[in-house]
């Protein structure tokens, strides 16, 4: 059996006033479909160091980690995806579009009016479950 390629990764939840922000990719195979922003832990870094670079590389935003929220293992057809999801705030920044095509701020109630990636909808189910968003 071939040893697919593992990626490991970490997603920012970054609620304010009971919405959930959410990004829509802007290039690749997946083009065009909705995720938590974050990406790719370096090698060395903790995952919370990893989101606050990864947030500010492409939102040019500062954030706070909080609560972990979910870890999805996912299978693409080119590889398989660990993805540390957690809680986050905004501490600085305007969440500047550098990356992404769009963005959105969905209520709990609005989550499923985006195409979501597959790993992603996992951790919708989970924040469904949650409800009590703070």
């Amino acid at each position: 059996m071939e040893r697919r390629k593992h990626i490991n990764v970490v997603a920012a939840i970054i609620i304010r006033d009971g919405k959930l922000f959410a990004t829509q990719r802007g290039y690749g195979e997946w083009k065009d479909w909705w995720e938590f922003p974050g990406g790719k832990i370096e090698s060395g870094e903790t995952h919370q160091n990893a989101l606050k670079r990864e947030i500010r590389e492409e939102l040019a935003t500062e954030i706070d980690v909080g609560n972990h929220l979910a870890t999805v293992e996912y299978d693409y057809p080119q590889f398989h995806l660990t993805m540390h999801c957690y809680f986050c705030t905004i501490i600085g920044g305007q969440l500047s579009l550098l990356e992404h095509e769009d963005a959105r701020w969905l209520g709990i109630d609005e989550l499923d009016s985006v195409k979501w990636l597959p790993a992603d909808i996992e951790v919708v189910d989970a924040l469904k479950k949650k409800v009590s968003m703070r």
